[in-house]
């Protein structure tokens, strides 16, 4: 499918939950595998697109992870591994033998070194935004700050939507919640509860994918913001010893949703990857 014909959207029953997650795609050439975090779905990542839209020859393959979006559920345990090999499934059937590229956020960003784990050779490169690299109480974390905050907003919002809204946002203004309301709410919605808590005790892989493949000397970024009290920016340094060709980047102005708080800045490194990517390609 091309850019100019929009969307295709694809499902799993939960019978074929170990065979396909639910993903939508746009355009065609080179894959792009696009994975979100925790408890919200390939909608988060949509404001991304720009940024492939303005460049042919990329097929991009937003995925909802399992008991996600509109995905099936683990029909085992809900772990980490368990999330790392329905992606593998995924990408093994719908990617096939394709040289890849990936996109992973937060925890996406977990799964996406997964992928450079178990298909390294193959992948091509990965931009890493926010990424989940240590266990909470492992963090290295800055002090949670708001850098923008209307009360009247606030007071009118729903107090549930009001209470997640006001715990992750740097800026809880009317760009802040639209953005928050278009991207993130619906995934947050959207999740099963019950799994997000079962892979809340066992979310983090048991042996780091690094450990595995020592380097990748793929193209890699690596966007961290300055104020992302959730998973920080000084941990990703670590990530820099096993990636030699990546670039890293910490944005000022910005909280763990980076491309949303700064959309221009991560748009234009995500770029300046993809532009490395393509003419490593051809």
């Amino acid at each position: 499918m091309t850019e100019e014909t929009g969307p295709t959207e694809t499902a799993g029953t939960p019978k074929q939950a170990q065979q396909l997650l639910h993903h939508v795609e746009f355009g065609s050439g080179t894959p792009v595998v696009l994975l979100h975090g925790y408890t919200i779905d390939h909608r988060l990542l949509l404001p991304l697109e720009p940024v492939f839209a303005a460049r042919r020859g990329w097929r991009r393959l937003y995925v909802d992870l399992p008991g996600s979006g509109r995905s099936p559920r683990l029909s085992g345990p809900v772990t980490a591994e368990a999330m790392g090999e329905a992606v593998l499934r995924f990408v093994d059937k719908v990617v096939g033998d394709e040289p890849f590229a990936v996109v992973g956020i937060s925890y996406g960003g977990q799964l996406a070194r997964h992928l450079i784990a178990e298909r390294g050779p193959q992948v091509l490169g990965a931009a890493l935004i926010a990424p989940l690299v240590k266990p909470g109480g492992e963090r290295t974390l800055p002090e949670r700050r708001v850098l923008a905050k209307d009360e009247a907003l606030l007071a009118a919002l729903d107090p549930a939507d009001r209470e997640v809204f006001t715990s992750i946002a740097l800026y809880q203004d009317d760009a802040g919640w639209n953005a928050f309301r278009d991207h993130v709410l619906p995934g947050l919605r959207a999740h099963h509860r019950e799994d997000a808590a079962e892979l809340l005790k066992a979310y983090l892989l048991r042996q780091a994918p690094e450990s595995r493949f020592g380097t990748h000397d793929g193209t890699h970024l690596v966007v961290t913001g300055r104020q992302d009290h959730m998973v920080g920016w000084r941990d990703q340094l670590e990530l820099l010893d096993h990636y030699p060709r990546a670039t890293y980047a910490v944005v000022d102005g910005a909280g763990h949703n980076v491309h949303l708080d700064q959309p221009d800045t991560v748009h234009g490194l995500l770029g300046n990857w993809l532009d490395t990517l393509a003419a490593q390609r051809d």
